[in-house]
Formats: structure tokens, sequence, C-alpha cells
């Protein structure tokens, strides 16, 4: 087994590695996203429309399921398949912004996956709003060679164009939804209607040739709508929708309740996380509850809740009534990075710091920031942080031992101090100043998702789960886009968690 970033800042990807063979995969233009390009902001606008005039994704879903129900998709959204009691899956999140860092991961997820039965895609389709036309190289394309079903959920940016393209290739090409009536003027609703962005026209008219890619018999699967449940050897997997905002709508509620009712262990998927960045989101339920109470009911037998959105790993082992829930974030497929050194020192829901686990390590993170915006602000010689130094100044603002032990010992300056300060960088809570607080704060919600890098390491992510009548062997790879992790993916994390 190759080394991890646990190991060694070579395991990590830094150093004079080779490059990996991710870019035969690619089409010969890439469309680079920019999050700081203000023409995708604004196609990107709905989540903020929804959040000042009234957030329609309940309805809509509601209609979706219902369009879908008429046609024969099953009442109860159950797929119930016939894998034996030992089997295994893939799950991915965030993942089709269609450039290197989402194909790099490609040739270790394929390598890793032989023999899994199928995989779930956790949130985040296809980037920037989820448009059909994106399917081709963000999808069908990078994915053609796993020869296994492949479920997924929407996040929030397959809902920027009301989830249409979602429904076409996940949901038997559902057809289009029927306009609604145009709702009453100088209303919530007609100025949403006025601002809201939609697909245009012509939209998916090259849908049907990338479908090419994955047309073989064992690689196709329909689900019954945007929120399901999958019967599999020993557990239920279920996977949820939280729309644009992160909550779900009554009637996904009640079925979530009851889909959730028996023995049968189950794991969650979510496309909002429930404990993230060292903090609990219980994700609300309209009409009263939250999603982690039904996670949490015993009767329920929940062993996992995995969720995406966050485009980074992080695994926080919760006590509850005496058995122990995995909360994890596996966002880690294709996208940005989203920091893990903003994480200040964990202490939530009794996880303690040495149960926590995150990839990449905060000190990784730190170091491939400070590169970032050295090179974009012209800085380099003030900004970048060696891994070693920024290792080393993690470890002190968390009052922790060096996750990875540098080679030699490395002095904190008060530059790499100062630098860490102001790229966000966590640290205990009883030495958080009041300046630290709001510049994490600040960077985290403002810098870091508008941050994208093209040159390895990359920091990206899956997981393969390995399932038996007793337990569930969770695995987090590695993908750095670097020939060494390509060729032997490193395990980052791992855990067996029990299912009796």
């Amino acid at each position: 087994m190759s080394d991890s970033s646990r190991d060694t800042a070579e395991g990590a990807g830094w150093g004079t590695a080779r490059l990996g063979e991710y870019k035969r995969l690619m089409p010969h233009k890439v469309e680079k996203i920019s999050w700081l390009n203000p023409k995708t902001l604004w196609a990107a606008r709905n989540g903020v429309v929804a959040s000042w005039f009234g957030d329609p994704t309940g309805r809509t879903r509601s209609r979706w399921v219902a369009q879908r129900e008429a046609v024969g998709a099953p009442a109860d959204k159950v797929i119930r398949r016939d894998d034996p009691d030992r089997f295994s899956f893939m799950v991915i999140g965030d993942t089709g912004e269609g450039d290197d860092p989402q194909y790099a991961v490609v040739p270790g997820f394929l390598k890793i996956s032989q023999g899994t039965n199928f995989a779930v895609v956790a949130s985040d389709v296809i980037y920037p709003v989820g448009s059909a036309d994106d399917y081709d190289t963000k999808f069908f394309r990078p994915y053609q060679d796993y020869r296994a079903p492949i479920y997924a959920i929407p996040g929030n940016h397959d809902w920027y164009e009301d989830l249409g393209a979602f429904m076409r290739v996940f949901c038997d090409d559902a057809p289009p939804l029927e306009p609604e009536p145009t709702p009453r003027p100088l209303t919530k609703a007609w100025l949403r209607s006025l601002l809201w962005h939609r697909p245009h026209a012509k939209d998916g008219q090259r849908l049907d040739a990338a479908r090419k890619l994955r047309s073989e018999e064992a690689q196709q699967a329909v689900q019954p709508g945007p929120y399901w449940a999958v019967d599999a050897g020993p557990v239920r997997i279920i996977g949820i929708d939280t729309g644009l905002l992160g909550t779900i709508d009554a009637e996904q509620g009640a079925w979530l309740r009851e889909v959730s009712q028996g023995s049968r262990p189950k794991i969650l998927v979510t496309g909002s996380p429930l404990y993230v960045d060292g903090e609990h989101h219980p994700c609300a339920i309209e009409g009263g509850g939250t999603v982690d109470d039904i996670v949490r009911d015993p009767e329920h037998h929940y062993v996992a809740a995995i969720g995406g959105d966050i485009h980074n790993y992080q695994r926080y082992p919760v006590q509850v009534d005496g058995r122990t829930i995995q909360y994890v974030v596996s966002g880690g497929g294709g996208a940005f990075m989203h920091a893990t050194h903003t994480i200040p020192h964990v202490s939530v829901a009794d996880v303690a710091e040495k149960d926590f686990r995150c990839y990449p390590l905060r000190g990784d993170s730190l170091a491939f920031y400070s590169r970032l915006y050295g090179r974009r602000l012209h800085l380099r010689r003030f900004f970048t942080l060696t891994e070693a130094e920024a290792t080393a100044v993690i470890a002190e603002r968390l009052g922790i031992p060096p996750t990875r032990t540098p080679g030699a010992p490395v002095r904190v300056t008060r530059r790499t101090r100062l630098v860490a300060t102001l790229l966000g960088a966590g640290g205990r809570p009883d030495r958080t100043s009041r300046f630290r607080l709001p510049v994490r704060k600040i960077y985290t919600q403002l810098f870091s998702p508008s941050s994208a890098t093209y040159s390895p390491p990359f920091f990206k992510c899956f997981l393969r789960l390995d399932v038996t009548p007793e337990a569930v062997h969770l695995r987090c790879y590695a993908a750095t886009g670097n020939l060494a992790q390509e060729i032997d993916p490193p395990v980052e994390d791992e855990v067996t968690i029990p299912l009796s």
C-alpha cells in the first residue's frame, strides 16, 4: 500500500512527482469554471434569489415526484436490488466541474471500484448550473468506463435550472414540467420569477449522443425521483434531496420517516452534511423536526450519514445512546477544494480532536492555499508556506502534535503565523481572539469558494464501502493528480462500522 498524506509529504502529492495520465481522458477543449467570473455567479443566482423571495424547491420537487408516480415509479421510491449479503459500492461527491481536478479522480476511482455493484454521486453532479449540455463532458465521459449503475442525489447546483437535466439523466428521461401560472404582480413570487435563471431553449441537444458513452445494459440505472432508497444486501441506503437551501420539504420529510422504519441497518446520503467544519447542522424539515432527529432515533438503525456539498473529507464518530453513528463529509470528487485548515479544534457532540479525521490534512490545506494566493496576489515570497511550515503552525494553533511529523525541526516564525491568520486558520476555542474568528469566517465564506487550481496536488477523494452482514468497511481514497497516487491510490481514512 502506498504512503498516504498521514505518512509522508510525498504521499500527500508534494514534491517533484510525475503528473498522472488522467489528461488522456479529457476532451481537447476544457471549460475552466471561475467562481470569480460575474457571468458564472449571475447564472448561479437562484440560491440567492430563493433566500430573498422564497424557495420554490419543495413545490417543484413535489411536481417532479407526482409526474414520476403517474408513469409507474414506485410510490415508496425504493429501488430493490438483488445484491448478495456481501457486496461493495462507491460514493463520490460534488464531481462535475469537467476540468483537471475532476478527471484526476477517474483513474484511481476506476481502479478501486473494480468489483463494486454500483456507485452514488452525493450532491452537485454538474457545475455551474446543472445544464443538460454539460452532462457530456462532466458525467458521461469521465465515468464511461465504470461498468455498473450510478445513482445520484442532486445538490444545490443541480437545482439552478429547476432540476430538469438531472431528471432527464437519472429518472427515465422525465419530460419537462408544465409551466406554472404567472404569479400576481408585485408579490415575492412575481419578483422571484423575474430574476429566476432558467435553461436556454436549446439546452440538451447533445444529451442523446452523450448517453452512448454509458449505454451498456450493466450501466443503466433508473431512479424514482430526486430522493430514493436502495435496498442492497443487508442494508438500506437512503438518498435525500436538500434542494437549493439545504432543507427538505414536508412531503419528503414524511417519506423519510416512513422509509426509515424497521430494523434493517441504514446509511443516509445527503446533499447537506449533518456534521461539518466542527459544527452540527441537523437539516430542518418543513413543518418541524430535523433529518438528524430521524438518523439518531434508535428504532431507525442508522449507522452512517454521508453528505456532499463541502469539497473535502471529514469524519465525526458521534456517540448516540450507546452506539456510534459515523457522520461523514465526502464532497471531494472533482470540484475546487474547500479548505480544511479553517476547521477549528474539534469539540462537538463529544467528538474530540483525536477522534476527528479530515482530508486534506489541515497543514496541507494551508500550504495549498498559501501557494494559491501567493500566485494570485503576486506575493509569493510573503504568502507561500512549505508543507512543513504549514503543518507546524497548524499544530501550534490547535495545540496538537503534528499529524505528519516533519523531517527536520521547523521554526514557526512571525510571518508564518501572520499568513495562517490571514488565510483563516482555525485554532483552539480558548485561544481564538476576536480578530481571528471574523477573519476565519470571512475567509471561509468569501475566499475559499472562489479558489481553483489546475496543477497537482488536487487533494480529491472518493469512498469505497464494502458491506457484509456484520459490518460496513468504509475507506476514503485520495487522488492528487500525480502518477504515484493514480497507480496506487492511498487510503486516507478507514473505519469498520458494525451493523448489529
